[in-house]
C-alpha cells in the first residue's frame, strides 16, 4: 500500500477534511459538505475525484447507503502522524483535572480512579488507568492481626496509600507477646524496601533474629513462605477504569450487539490489561483500530502516556472508538500523566 508521503497536498488537505468533519458528525461526509466548510479553493467536483483515489488507496471508504466517504484506520494514522496540529489545552480543562484530582495525594488507587473518572468526562470517552506492580511499591509498615487461634492477618501499608491484606496459618496459639515482638523485627528489618527486595533478601534479613519465646516459629513461618507471603501477584498492574456511560452515549455504540461488547470489555478487564501492559514505559502511546494486537480491539483507539514515580510506573489514558479528536485527547491524557506524577512524588 502507499506511503504517506506519496500522498500530494491536496490529497492531504482532503483527508484532513474528511477526518476532521467525520470526528464532529459522526456521519460520511460529502464532497459538497467539504467544499463548503474548508474553503479549499476547487470545485467540489475535484474533491470528489480526489476523495474517490483516497478511496483506491485505502484512506477512505464509503457505506452503500451514501455518497459520502468515512475514514479508514490508515487515514486515522496519517492524520495523527502527518497532518494533526496538538490543540492547546484550555485554562478550564486544566482546572478541571486538577480540581478533580485534589485530595487524592493519599492512595495511589484512588488517584488513578479520580484521573481516569475526570479525563473520560472531559473527552467524553472511557478513562483507564493501570496502577503501579505492587513488586515495586515500597512497604512503609506491617501489621499483625490474631484473629483466631491459627490465623493472623498480615496488613501491608505500602507507599502512596496503598493497603493489602492476607492470611497467614499458624500451628497452634501464638502469645500476643510473641505476635508483638515478630511484628516489630519484621518492620525494622524490612520497612523502606520493595516487596520484590523483601523476596528475595529475607532469609538474610531475619537470619539473626531473636524474639520472645513462640517468635521464632512464627519467623520459620514467614522464611518458609516468603515467595508467597510477599508476592501478591493477583494486583499486579491493576486496570481502573472511568464510567462507560461516556461510550455508551456515541453513535458507535446505539446498537444493542456494539453496546454488549462494550460491556464485556469493561466487565472483564483482563483483555484491557494485556492491551496496557506493554505502554508502561512508551510514553505517549497510540494504537488505532486494527492496529491493537487483540481483533476484539479493532474498532477502538487507545490514547495512553505513562506515568512515573520514583520506582512507580503506569499508565494512564483514554478508550474510544477511532473516530475520536485526536488533536484535544492526545494533549489532555499527556497533561494527566504530569499531575499523576506530581501528587504521586
Amino acid at each position: 500500500m502507499p506511503t504517506p508521503e506519496q500522498l500530494s497536498e491536496r490529497e492531504l488537505r482532503v483527508l484532513e477534511a474528511v477526518v476532521q468533519t467525520y470526528i464532529e458528525t459522526a456521519e460520511p461526509a460529502g464532497s459538497q459538505t467539504i467544499a463548503r466548510r474548508f474553503g479549499l479553493g476547487v470545485s467540489p467536483a475535484t474533491i470528489r475525484n480526489t476523495m474517490s483515489e483516497l478511496e483506491d488507496k485505502g484512506y477512505l471508504f464509503h457505506p452503500h447507503t451514501s455518497a459520502g466517504r468515512i475514514p479508514t484506520d490508515r487515514a486515522y494514522r496519517v492524520y495523527v502522524n502527518e497532518i494533526m496540529r496538538l490543540a492547546p489545552l484550555s485554562h478550564e480543562a486544566q482546572h478541571t483535572l486538577q480540581a478533580g484530582l485534589l485530595g487524592s495525594r493519599s492512595a495511589v488507587e484512588e488517584l488513578l480512579r479520580r484521573a481516569a473518572q475526570v479525563l473520560g468526562v472531559l473527552t467524553q470517552e472511557l478513562g483507564v488507568a493501570v496502577a503501579p506492580a505492587l513488586d515495586e511499591m515500597v512497604l512503609e509498615r506491617l501489621e499483625l492481626v490474631p484473629v483466631s487461634a491459627e490465623r493472623l492477618l498480615l496488613v501491608f501499608n505500602l507507599r502512596s496509600g496503598v493497603v493489602r491484606t492476607i492470611f497467614v496459618e499458624v500451628p497452634g496459639r501464638v502469645g500476643p507477646e510473641a505476635v508483638k515482638d515478630v511484628s516489630r523485627i519484621l518492620n525494622e528489618r524490612l520497612a523502606g524496601h520493595t516487596l520484590q527486595q523483601i523476596r528475595y533478601t529475607l532469609t538474610e534479613r531475619l537470619r539473626d533474629a531473636g524474639g520472645a519465646q513462640g517468635g521464632r516459629e512464627l519467623l520459620n513461618i514467614f522464611l518458609a513462605e516468603a515467595e508467597e507471603i510477599f508476592d501478591l501477584a493477583d494486583d499486579q498492574g491493576a486496570v481502573v477504569l472511568g464510567s462507560a456511560q461516556m461510550l455508551a452515549d456515541q453513535p458507535e455504540f446505539a446498537s444493542n450487539i456494539r453496546m454488549r461488547e462494550l460491556l464485556r470489555l469493561t466487565e472483564g478487564r483482563d483483555l484491557l490489561k494485556r492491551a496496557l501492559a506493554s505502554r508502561r514505559e512508551n510514553g505517549v502511546s497510540i494504537t488505532i483500530g486494527a492496529e491493537n494486537s487483540d481483533a476484539r480491539l479493532s474498532d477502538f483507539t487507545l490514547v495512553t502516556a505513562s506515568y512515573e514515580a520514583g520506582a512507580l510506573r503506569g499508565v494512564i489514558g483514554v478508550m474510544g472508538p477511532t473516530r475520536m479528536p485526536y488533536d484535544k485527547i492526545i494533549g489532555l491524557v499527556e497533561h494527566t500523566s504530569r499531575l499523576v506524577e506530581d501528587l504521586l512524588e
